[in-house]
């Protein structure tokens, strides 16, 4: 056994997980590579001929076999879990239920804080195994206090720390993320000495993994029966109330958006609010997304067990956000954030991270926005 620790790795069959892999069994980890399958193309609607006609970087055979090739050429196991039932209970039911309340979801980090981190740990346990690792761009670290928690990648390009929020203590305790301390090019250059040239240039997805032609719309009116009816030639309106037209159903606009509203008002529109009980969705100016407050919900203290009233934070509202300096305070409706600055597009339903320098501090769903106090 080795004396490093038995490692479970999560192989999606991509360069970044697949590099990871090989890092750690050339560190002297016991490796055993898993995928996990999350998702059925068949169940989505988006197929032809018994094919997906355009499959994200997960959950297809490709993806799985090229996985399942690194590990046995390397001379360690691999195996294929089966978590769609798990999968699909949570994160599509989440995803549908939150579009369907006016918000918008972030399913990525619903799938690692509830779904992939619990399953692996799980099955990690059966096999005994000490830690499990992944293929994100951050670092964990222990504090003086004892606490694990997330730092930055040191790749800005590619940190993932904001995905990673929601992990508990037990599940940062036993994660090892290799790649946390090396920028994309060396991950390339590393899949090239490893014999595997191939995987330097293959695609990367930015898409939902089950919403694989990218198109949430269409996957809504598929997952939610006679949708379209219920939703259908909604008002747009103005802040004051006036109706400006009509729209195809609240769930299919977000906040901020300003293409594909089809509606012609003689100067840029975005959408400031949704209102699913009404069926309306708000069009404003761009000003008119700003906001300085927020109420998040749903807390996971990561660094520290809580901060004080008043604290200062560096807080990112969504995963390209550069973030900004906010105070936080507790309130019954959860924790009242309240920026220094104006900020533009807070989005009920997004992920809000609390940074102190490259450190995730913790983070939460964002439930209100002040331009949405009505």
């Amino acid at each position: 056994m080795s004396k490093k620790g038995k490692v479970l790795m999560a192989m999606s069959g991509g360069i970044d997980s697949t590099v990871a892999a090989l890092m750690l069994h050339k560190e002297g980890y016991e490796v055993i590579g898993i995928t996990m399958k999350t998702w059925d193309y068949a169940t989505s609607g988006t197929t032809e001929n018994g094919k997906s006609k355009k499959e994200t970087g997960c959950c297809n055979i490709d993806s799985f076999n090229d996985a399942r090739s690194a590990a046995v050429e390397h001379g360690f196991p691999h195996f294929i879990l089966d978590i769609r039932e798990e999968f699909g209970d949570f994160v599509v039911e989440n995803f549908v239920e939150e579009y369907m309340a006016g918000r918008t979801p972030n399913p990525c980090v619903m799938c690692n804080t509830h779904i992939k981190w619990r399953a692996l740990l799980k099955r990690a346990d059966a096999m005994g195994c000490d830690f499990i690792a992944t293929g994100h761009y951050a670092q964990i670290h222990q504090h003086e206090n004892g606490r694990y928690f997330i730092r930055k990648g040191i790749d800005d390009t590619k940190d993932q720390s904001y995905v990673l929020w929601g992990l508990e203590q037990d599940l940062l305790s036993r994660t090892l993320l290799p790649l946390g301390t090396y920028h994309k090019t060396e991950i390339r250059q590393m899949a090239h000495d490893f014999g595997y040239p191939e995987l330097a240039k293959k695609a990367e997805s930015y898409e939902i993994c089950f919403v694989p032609d990218n198109d949430y719309r269409g996957f809504l009116k598929r997952k939610v029966e006679g949708l379209e009816a219920r939703v259908d030639g909604g008002n747009f309106i103005d802040k004051s109330g006036k109706i400006l037209g009509q729209h195809k159903g609240y769930p299919f606009y977000t906040i901020g958006q300003r293409k594909g509203l089809d509606i012609a008002l003689g100067k840029p529109a975005f959408v400031t609010s949704i209102n699913p009980e009404t069926n309306t969705v708000v069009l404003g100016e761009e000003d008119d997304l700003k906001g300085t407050e927020m109420i998040v919900a749903k807390m996971n203290w990561i660094k520290y067990d809580g901060l004080p009233d008043g604290y200062e934070v560096f807080t990112k509202i969504r995963y390209k956000d550069k973030g900004a300096m906010a105070s936080i305070y507790t309130s019954d409706k959860g924790l009242s954030v309240r920026f220094l600055h104006d900020v533009k597009g807070i989005a009920p339903g997004q992920s809000a991270v609390f940074y102190e320098g490259d450190d995730v501090i913790g983070g939460g769903i964002i439930q209100r926005a002040e331009q949405h106090f009505m």
